[in-house]
C-alpha cells in the first residue's frame, strides 16, 4: 500500500481566453484531489504577468492555496516588491521563488541576478510572510560547472531563507536520492519534492528534457521511439513509468509530490487515483 503523501499542481498561464477557460475546468477537476496548492509560472521578465496575476486572482478565491513563481533575472526590486505587496494584500503565502530566463534581446542580469538574491530580497521585504520554494536540480543544473558547485548555490538559496524545495523533473529515483543525501551531509534539513512530469507526447517532452537538462534514460528514449505515432502506446507506457518512479519515490521518503500538468487533467489525474494520494 502507497503512503499517504500531500500533492501539488502545476499550471502555466494561458495564452488565449478559451485557454483561460479550459484551465478553469483543468483546476476544478483537479481540486477534487485535496492538492496542498498550485503553482503557476510566470513567464521571462514578466513576459506573462497580465494572464499570470488573472489566473492567481481567479484561483485564489476558489479555496485551495496558490504559489505564483516569481523569477528575478532582468527584473527591478520595485517591480518585485510591487507584486510581493499586491499577493500579500491577497492573502496569498507561498511563493515559488526562481531565477528565470533571461528575456530575449536584454543585455544584463538586473539589480537580482540569481534565485538566492531574489529569496533574500523577499525576506528582506516581507519579512516571514511567505513560505518560499525554491528549484533544485538532482541532475544539475544545466548551467552549473559541477556537481558541487551546484550543491553550494543550493545551500546559498537555503541560507538566504528559502523553506523548501521542489526538483526539476526526472527519471531517475537515484539521482533524486543522492541530491537529498548530500544535502543533508550538508546539514540542509529543507523538505526536498520530486517534480513530476507525466508522459503522453514524446516529442514535446524530449523538448523540454533537452531544454531543462533533464536526463531521459536511454531505455524510456528508445521505447518511446519504437511506439512512434501510437499515442495510445505510449501513453499507457508513460502511465506505468511515471507511477513506478512516483512508488519508489514515496517508499524512499520524498515528503511530497509537484505535478506538472501541461495544463491538462490527464494523466495527472490517474496518476494521483492510482497511486492512492487523492
Amino acid at each position: 500500500m502507497t503512503k499517504h503523501i500531500p500533492i501539488s499542481f502545476e499550471f502555466f498561464p494561458p495564452k488565449t481566453d478559451a485557454g483561460a477557460e479550459k484551465l478553469r475546468a483543468v483546476h476544478q477537476e483537479l481540486q477534487r484531489l485535496n492538492p496542498e496548492f498550485f503553482s503557476i509560472t510566470y513567464g521571462a521578465g514578466g513576459s506573462t504577468r497580465e494572464r499570470t496575476l488573472a489566473a492567481i486572482h481567479d484561483f485564489n478565491a476558489k479555496g485551495t492555496p496558490v504559489a505564483p513563481h516569481l523569477s528575478c533575472i532582468g527584473d527591478s526590486k520595485a517591480r518585485i516588491a510591487e507584486l510581493l505587496d499586491l499577493y500579500q494584500a491577497q492573502g496569498i503565502n507561498r511563493l515559488v521563488a526562481l531565477r528565470g530566463d533571461l528575456p530575449s534581446g536584454q543585455v544584463g542580469l538586473g539589480e537580482l541576478p540569481y534565485a538566492q538574491d531574489l529569496v533574500r530580497f523577499i525576506r528582506e521585504h516581507s519579512g516571514e510572510h511567505f513560505h518560499i520554494e525554491v528549484a533544485a536540480y538532482p541532475e544539475m543544473h544545466p548551467q552549473a560547472a559541477n556537481f558541487d558547485t551546484d550543491i553550494q548555490h543550493f545551500i546559498d538559496k537555503v541560507q538566504a531563507g528559502a523553506n523548501s524545495a521542489i526538483t526539476q523533473f526526472f527519471f531517475n529515483p537515484d539521482a533524486y536520492f543522492y541530491f537529498v543525501e548530500c544535502l543533508e551531509k550538508a546539514g540542509v534539513q529543507i523538505p526536498i519534492t520530486p517534480g513530476i512530469m507525466p508522459m503522453t507526447n514524446a516529442s514535446n517532452l524530449i523538448r523540454f528534457a533537452d531544454g531543462t537538462g533533464a536526463e531521459i534514460p536511454r531505455w524510456i528514449r528508445k521505447q518511446l521511439a519504437a511506439y512512434g505515432d501510437d499515442s495510445k502506446s505510449i501513453q499507457a507506457f508513460g502511465h506505468e513509468v511515471v507511477a513506478k518512479l512516483c512508488e519508489r519515490l514515496i517508499a524512499g521518503g520524498a515528503p511530497s509530490l509537484h505535478f506538472y500538468t501541461m495544463n491538462n487533467i490527464e494523466p495527472t489525474r490517474q496518476l494521483v487515483l492510482d497511486l492512492g494520494l487523492a
